[in-house]
């Protein structure tokens, strides 16, 4: 009995350490969603700005009457999955949607979301690390731009798309699909007439270079907006965990206690029965 005790008192301290180690990785997730969250709303302002730019540079630009190729698009798809692990079904989800696209070429960001993918027998065409901090995420747009830029100047690809996780709920993220390429300059119009800007490029190269600025902006804000997600769902595994670690250390002190009570049970009728003995 005494060796059940002690396997229980070891077993209760290797589940204390566990719930340490599922603690600090609770916090750690928590401060990156509320710092990349805090962010937010700044990256989509700069998207709307950039918007508003190309709105006003497209009045002056003349429409390209030239019938469009009947070439059918190809698209390259960038899906924003997990880097690390311990987030629950975030990159199933992600990848549930890359597989409804089914795109010509796919780009996985995040090193966790590839390898499910490749277990799933999705191959991706490019892949890339998502940093582990905010400071990273502009760099890793940059790149994004300039893999997708290349894939269009060699004819590869003619359309962009983006897959994603975003908050919907404090309990639930979705995977949303948004076109990114090609632009709609329409959408970005202002609705009131307004005179062409004066500008020192022509308006259509001006267009140009603002549409290059709004899929960078466009790249940041999902990429902020996975990155928060997969934060967010990794503290709601954390906080399973805990939960199920707490109810753990609870079934192993009551067994602790039993033991412990059977024990001196057994020692009080041991020692009665000595003094029987001694007595007679």
């Amino acid at each position: 009995m005494a060796d059940r005790h002690a396997e229980i008192q070891a077993r209760i301290a290797n589940v204390t350490q566990l719930q340490a180690v599922v603690t600090a990785m609770r916090g750690i997730a928590a401060a990156r969603a509320q710092h990349g969250r805090s962010l937010l709303s700044a990256i989509d302002a700069y998207g709307r700005l950039v918007g508003g730019a190309i709105g006003r540079a497209a009045v002056g630009a003349t429409a390209d009457e030239t019938p469009a190729a009947s070439a059918p698009p190809r698209t390259a798809l960038v899906a924003f999955c997990a880097e690390e692990g311990f987030a629950g079904a975030f990159s199933e989800h992600i990848l549930d949607a890359v597989a409804a696209a089914a795109p010509e070429a796919l780009i996985i960001v995040g090193t966790r979301g590839a390898a499910i993918a490749r277990e799933r027998g999705i191959e991706p065409t490019h892949t890339a690390v998502m940093p582990s901090h905010v400071d990273a995420l502009p760099a890793l747009a940059t790149s994004l731009v300039d893999m997708v830029y290349g894939m269009l100047a060699e004819g590869e690809v003619s359309r962009l798309e983006v897959v994603f996780g975003r908050q919907v709920s404090d309990s639930a993220v979705a995977a949303e699909r948004i076109s990114v390429l090609p632009l709609d300059t329409a959408r970005f119009r202002p609705q009131k007439r307004t005179e062409p800007p004066l500008t020192t490029l022509p308006p259509a190269v001006l267009v140009e270079r603002l549409a290059a600025e709004y899929v960078f902006a466009a790249l940041c804000a999902t990429a902020m907006h996975a990155y928060v997600a997969e934060n967010d769902a990794r503290l709601r595994a954390m906080a399973a965990a805990r939960n199920n670690i707490e109810q753990r250390l609870t079934d192993l002190s009551m067994t602790e206690k039993a033991l412990r009570q059977e024990e001196i049970t057994s020692e009080i009728i041991e020692l009665c029965a000595g003094a029987e003995a001694a007595r007679s």
